[in-house]
This record gives C-alpha cells, structure tokens and sequence, in this order.
C-alpha cells in the first residue's frame, strides 16, 4: 500500500562513401553550460510500505501549469545556448537534410479496384497516400496529411478501407498525441463526410457493412488529456451518415476499469473478434457471429495469460497465433463450435525458432520466423504444409506477407543497416521474388559492413549484437560508437535502414545495436527474462555489450554513446546511473524515468504486466526502486555528459518523467560534464513527428555527442569527393 503526504509546497518560481575519420580537436574551446535554471522543490513525501521516499519535483508532473511552462522556456533556453556554441551544428543539419532527400516509397496494396501506396519526395514532414489503376503508375494524390497542418505536426495515425473499397476511414493525430481523430471519405470522389469520431485512443478501424467498429475511452476531464489517467477502453460500432452521439456499444467491462479492447473483424466481415487486455502482454479473445443477428460472444480464451492473435477464418474456425503452451508460438485452428484450448488443432507447431508473425494472402500462409535477429520466411498452404523458403535478398527484415484471398502477387519490403526499404514483387504461384523498385540514393553502400557478434553478459547468457561501420576499421579503441537498445516489451531488435544513421557511419563512426533480453528475439524465456524482478538482467546484457566494444578495441569509455526511447530511455537512465564510468555520452529519450510513479499517468497501468508496480508488493517497491533511475542520481558523482529529449505531448511517457529527471541530474551531478533537456513542442512520443523536426533533433544529437567526445566530423571531405544523394 502507498500514502501520500504533502507537507506544504514552496513557491514555485521560476552518407556517402568516405574513407575521412573524424579527428581529435584539442584547440576547439569546449562549449560551457549557462548556468542551469533554478528549479524549486516541495516537501513531497510518499510513503511506501512504511519507506518514506521524497519527489520534491512532483509539481513538474502539471504539465499545464504557467510555472512548468516557465521551466520549460528556461531549460530549453539553456540547451540551445551550449548547442549553438558548437561550431559544426549547423553543417551536421545541413548535411542531414541533403542526405535525407530522396524519394522514399512504400509496398504497394489493393483496394476496391484501385492500388494505392505512400510515398515521400525526400523532405515532405509526412508520406503521401497516391492511387492508381496499377502498380509503378503515378497515379494521383489521394491524401495528403501534410495538408493538414502547415508545419506537418498533424499526422495521419491509422487507415483502412471498406471491404469493397467504395469508403476509407482514417484517423488524425495532433501534435504527436495518442489521441485520434477519425474521419471518413468516400473513395472515388475522395469527398470527405460530415462523420467525426473523436476520443479514439489504442484503436483500429475495422469495418462490417455500412461502419465500423472503433476503441475509444470517454472525454477527459479538462486539462487531463495528455496526462490523466485512461480508463474504462470500451468499443463501439459508427454507421456511417449517423452523429458519434448516436455509436452503438457494443462491449464495455464497468468492473475493470484498467482493461483495454481491440476490435477486428475478419476479411469476410462475418465475425467480430475482441482481444482484452490488461497490460501490455497477454490477452483474451472473444468471438461473435455477425452473420447471426444478436449473437452472443462466444470466449475463445478466458484469461489474459498468454498471448492470442487471429490470423483469418476457415469457415467455422478460426487460424490464431498462440503463445499458448508455445513459448515461440504456433498457429492453431479453433473450431468455434468447441473453442476451448484443448480442442485447438496444430497448423504450424512450435518449433525451435520464434514464429513471428503469419500473414495470409491467395489462399497460402506466409510465416515469418525470427532467426537470431533476422527475417526467414516460409509458404505453406491453408493445412499447414510447407512449399516453400522464401529467398530474401539477403540477411535483414522482411515485411508485408499479407493480402486479399483473391491476389496472386503480392509485395514486401527488404531492409538491413545498409540497405534502404527495398519494394519486391512475389508471385505466389510460383514463389519468385523479383526487383519492384528500390531507392535511387548516391551512397556506396559497399564501402560498409555489417557483423553479428556474440558476447557473454552478467549471468553467463550469450547475447547477440550488430556492429556496423565502414569497412577496415582499426580496433585501436579511437573510434566513436554509438550503442542502442530497448530491451522490452516483446520488441525484437532488428536490421533496418536509417538514413540519420549514414551521417554518423560515414564519419568513421561504428553504430551498435545488441538484443538483449526483455525483447523477443527468442520467443517467451527472452522476453520474460527482462521483466519485472528480472529486469536487472537487461541492463547487465547492455553493460555487457559496452564493455565487450571497449574490451575489443572498438572503442573507449571517453567514445562511447549511449541511447535509447521510451522503454529504452529508461534503459539509459538506469545504467548511466549504475555505470557512469562507462560512458562519455548519455540520450535517454522520451524515458520511463521514474518507476514508482509510472502507473499514475495515462497508459502506464497497462506496463506494470512488464515492470511491476510500487504498490503491489514490499518486494516489487523495493526492486523498483533499486533501479528506478529518478531516485539513483547520487550526490557529487559524475555522470555522462547527458541530452534528455522529450516532448510537450507526449502522452504516452509523459514529459514529467524527463523533467523530473534532469532536474536531480542538475541538482546533484558533479559539475564538469552537461546536464541538458531538449524538449520538443507540438510533438508527441516518436510517431508521426516530421521531417524537419526529426532532422533537427537528429543534428543537435550527433552536434551535443561529437562535441562531448572531444572529435569534430570532417564535411570538407565530402565536399571535396562531391557526394550528393540524387
């Protein structure tokens, strides 16, 4: 049990190929830190099974307030003016936006009789939905988020198409909010309805005749809305032409208020599947027969235990992907007239490989596994027997096995740390893959290599870790490296393609990325071996991966960077407190920073299935609070050099989380290295941001980083080989 005290609060007041590697820059003067804002504190006190914990800070987590307004002016005011100090910002943004625009496209799809696909000119805040009567055409601009704000905060969160593609509905996202808009336009005309759905939040749009079926939870109460918490998710179903007042709903739990449902309707639209959930892992399933008026929900799966996921409908039964006595997953058909678990069939039995994800598409199943961090993926038929192993173009990610019944080809995406997203044609008859359309981008991907190195953590678990950089590399401990992670969640890290990250690799610069636990790399045992009071293990696997980089001679205490968001903002701010001898530089982004009080905001009832809670057990308090990284900056210690980065709508990881965080990291640090927050406004948790933002946060990352490790980037080099990006 907790309590809270407050004992009276004071007042508060105020890319291309290069062979150059960045060199040493002694004579550069170090850019100096303003003096930090002077952040009040209150005699907060919570108390926790009898421990008295202070949160002198709490007064940030008012997000609203004209004194937290005032902070944040003051502390972004202090950030920009150490970044200006930094001689070669400017030409980092520069050299990041010319090596960002390039045309970027998406897999085509088909809808109604008409195809459609996203696309990007190179620096457009946000990608363009175009439409056309075949694949490769043109086409036309069917919608075009970037009109809907003038400097691209308002994004387009989600999208789907009437079974006959005759209506689409879309949602809106405003400056990065989890909160949705949703809207309908009627296709051929591209006239958009009078019908608005406002107050969607963790939903799909999943249509059945003449509407959809949403998520939605009640308006907020007045200033709640990026930071009050979200309760009783119920759904509904919106006919069109009709007011929002006027949604059927169609199921709600009043007796437990911290459960969320996912609506879906199968692709013949007869029935409606509801997945419940009460955290982030493991869900029920109910099932109801649309075709029969006033059906009941038939339970699939009573409780919320393991994870389930309807993959299609074969008649009277259901294809779903179970976690269900299958660490790594199987694909199983449930026979709805007897749907308990002991009565499921093996479509695809577990094997000794994760089964990511299955996708269906003319008439076949298409697998995806997880091989030590890479795509394999695999046809079998409707019963379960394999045809064929899909030959990807090499060792990365894969995706986009999926399609209407009728399709005879479909398309996916190829990428890897060196190869941008790459569109494939398939022929599902005869299994071949060839080249749709690839990037045209003037980069010598050659001069580069990656490598999947495994090294020992804590415990003795072996770990696997990509290594990037360009080829001949010296292991003299001089390079500087860049080190992410996320380590939760199920979340597997994986090869893909960034073109922010060119601009580091092409100053001599090695990018690292390990998987360690707490992700899904290898199935269930992976993912549970970084939760709760195994949580621990997480950061030991990532202190593990630094010390072999060091160890090996890829790098140096005084080079290395670390960084991380969200799941892996907490990541950062954990070992940067527990090892900040390691490290030169620290990015915690958008980070759960304090662990005692995560679940009070928003959606954060919904990790304590991953993290525990404060109030749950003595036990669980305390092992929270061993790691919290809030409640570990120690007094007179010297911590990385450090950039928190957060934004004023984040209501996913509410700012609070950061700005609590910085300010005992200013209060407490040792003077010598910066202790900054760079706090974005009208932008959100990471989706949907634009291009011009995510370039301008990207330049003064690698500007405060490079500054900090002592090297200055070489852009006279590029220059003088005349590399551009057509």
């Amino acid at each position: 049990m907790k309590s809270t005290l407050v004992y009276g609060a004071a007042a508060l007041g105020l890319m291309a190929a290069c062979t150059s590697t960045p060199q040493e820059s002694p004579e550069t003067a170090r850019a100096t830190v303003p003096p930090y804002p002077t952040t009040a504190k209150v005699d907060t006190i919570d108390s926790y099974f009898g421990q008295q914990v202070p949160d002198p800070y709490r007064w940030l987590e008012d997000d609203r307030s004209q004194e937290t307004g005032q902070w944040v002016a003051a502390q972004n005011e202090v950030t920009q003016g150490y970044l200006e100090q930094i001689p070669y910002r400017e030409q980092i943004q520069e050299r990041l936006t010319q090596i960002w625009n390039y045309a970027k496209t998406g897999a085509p799809f088909k809808e109604g009789n008409s195809w459609y696909v996203y696309r990007n000119n190179g620096l457009q805040n946000q990608y363009v939905l175009y439409r056309m009567d075949q694949p490769g055409q043109a086409g036309e601009v069917f919608l075009d988020p970037n009109t809907f704000s003038q400097d691209g905060t308002t994004s387009l969160g989600g999208l789907n198409f009437s079974k006959d593609g005759t209506y689409v509905a879309y949602s809106i996202s405003e400056g990065g909010s989890d909160w949705r808009t949703i809207r309908i336009m009627e296709a051929a005309t591209k006239k958009l309805l009078q019908d608005e759905v406002r107050w969607s939040k963790f939903s799909g749009m999943s249509w059945a005749g003449d509407g959809f079926y949403y998520s939605a939870y009640d308006a907020p109460k007045e200033g709640d809305a990026l930071k009050g918490k979200n309760e009783y998710h119920k759904v509904y179903y919106h006919k069109l032409g009709t007011p929002q007042s006027q949604d059927q709903l169609v199921y709600e739990d009043k007796q437990h208020p911290l459960r969320n449902f996912y609506a879906q309707t199968t692709e013949d639209e007869r029935f409606l599947i509801i997945g419940g959930s009460e955290g982030t892992s493991g869900n029920n399933v109910l099932v109801r027969d649309l075709s029969k008026p006033n059906s009941p929900f038939i339970t699939v799966v009573e409780d919320f235990k393991k994870d389930h996921n309807v993959v299609d409908t074969d008649g009277n039964s259901l294809l779903l992907l179970t976690t269900l006595n299958a660490p790594n997953k199987r694909l199983v058909r449930v026979d709805l007239s007897k749907p308990q678990p002991q009565h499921w069939v093996d479509v695809i039995p577990e094997s000794d490989r994760l089964l990511e994800g299955v996708g269906t598409a003319g008439g076949k199943l298409f697998a995806s596994y997880m091989q030590d961090a890479t795509t394999r993926m695999y046809q079998y038929d409707r019963q379960g027997q394999l045809e064929r192993e899909i030959e990807l173009p090499g060792i990365g990610s894969a995706g986009g096995f999926g399609g209407k019944k009728e399709d005879q080809e479909l398309y996916y995406t190829f990428t890897s740390f060196t190869s941008p997203g790459t569109i494939y044609k398939y022929d599902i008859r005869t299994g071949q893959s060839s080249l749709f359309e690839a990037p045209k981008i003037d980069f010598d991907f050659t001069q580069y290599e990656t490598k999947q190195v495994f090294y020992t953590s804590k415990d003795g678990t072996k770990v696997p870790m990509f290594i990037v950089h360009k080829k001949g590399l010296k292991l003299d401990g001089s390079n500087p490296t860049y080190l992410y992670s996320y380590g939760g969640f199920d979340i597997s890290m994986r090869p893909g393609f960034s073109i922010a990250r060119m601009a580091w690799l092409e100053q001599g610069g090695i990018y690292a990325q390990p998987s360690i636990r707490g992700g899904g790399e290898y199935g269930q045992a992976w993912h549970e071996g970084g939760m709760k009071t195994q949580k621990q293990n997480v950061f030991d696997d990532f202190i593990g991966a630094a010390e072999y980089l060091i160890k090996e001679g890829y790098t140096s205490k005084e080079k290395l960077a670390i960084n991380g968001g969200s799941n892996g903002g907490l990541l950062v701010g954990a070992v940067m407190t527990q090892r900040p001898d390691l490290f030169q530089v620290a990015l915690p982004a958008v980070g759960v920073l304090d662990m005692l009080r995560y679940h009070k905001f928003t959606i954060g009832w919904a990790w304590a299935v991953e993290y525990g809670s404060s109030e749950e057990s003595q036990e669980m308090f305390r092992y929270l609070l061993a790691y919290s990284p809030l409640h570990n900056i120690k007094e007179g210690v010297t911590y990385p050099a450090t950039m928190v980065t957060t934004a004023d709508h984040d209501d996913r990881v509410v700012p609070a989380h950061s700005f609590k965080f910085i300010s005992a990291l200013q209060e407490r640090g040792a003077p010598g290295n910066p202790y900054l927050i760079r706090i974005e406004t009208k932008a959100g948790h990471g989706a949907g941001k634009p291009t011009a933002m995510q370039i301008a946060e990207w330049a003064d990352r690698y500007a405060f980083t490079w500054h900090n490790m002592g090297v200055t980037p070489d852009f006279e080099q590029l220059k003088k080989k005349d590399v551009q990006l057509q």
